[in-house]
Formats: C-alpha cells, sequence, structure tokens
C-alpha cells in the first residue's frame, strides 16, 4: 500500500492539466464542488457519485459503551455519522489494483 495522500491541490492540479482551466479557475471549481457536496450532507441529503460511490448521512441512537480499559460503562450521545458505500465498479477497481 501506498502512503500518498491525495489532496485538494492534486485534484487542482488535474483540472488545470486535463480541463485546461487556470489555475486560480482549477482551484475554484474543484473548491465549489466540495462546498456543494458538504452542503448537501449537512442538509441530510445523500451526494451519488456514478461509478464512484454514495455518500450519506446516517443518524445514530443513544446507547451505552463500555471502556474496554475498565469495563465501567460509558453513555454515547446521540450523533449524525457520515457514511460512504462505494459502487460495485469501485469495488472491483480496488480489488484490482488497477489506477484507471
Amino acid at each position: 500500500m501506498s502512503d500518498k495522500t491525495l489532496t485538494r491541490m492534486d485534484l487542482t492540479e488535474a483540472v488545470f492539466r486535463e480541463v485546461g482551466l487556470s489555475r486560480n479557475e482549477s482551484a475554484d471549481l474543484v473548491e465549489s464542488v466540495l462546498q456543494h457536496m458538504s452542503d448537501a450532507l449537512v442538509a441530510g441529503e445523500t451526494v451519488k457519485i456514478s461509478s464512484f460511490g454514495t455518500f450519506s448521512v446516517r443518524a445514530k441512537s443513544a446507547r451505552v459503551g463500555r471502556n474496554p480499559k475498565t469495563g465501567d460503562e460509558v453513555p454515547i450521545s446521540p450523533r449524525r455519522v457520515l457514511t460512504f458505500r462505494p459502487s460495485h465498479l469501485m469495488k472491483d477497481r480496488v480489488a484490482a489494483g488497477s489506477a484507471r
């Protein structure tokens, strides 16, 4: 496995090279897409990207957890969590280890 991390700058650079926008326009485009996605998730909407996967927000109810070290019961408050389900195409690509 690689220690490399894909960053916003990497995405901006890819848009710059492949689409032909200026670096500033590419950065604005990447920021705009990420902002639209996060706004939708905050509003409780599902974000589905074809051939990639689905991001959704799930409500988890309150429950009692346990500290594994001491065994003490600890209350866990209700919360919203972000989940990602990769598409079958993405699962197959990752399993095959192909870059493209």
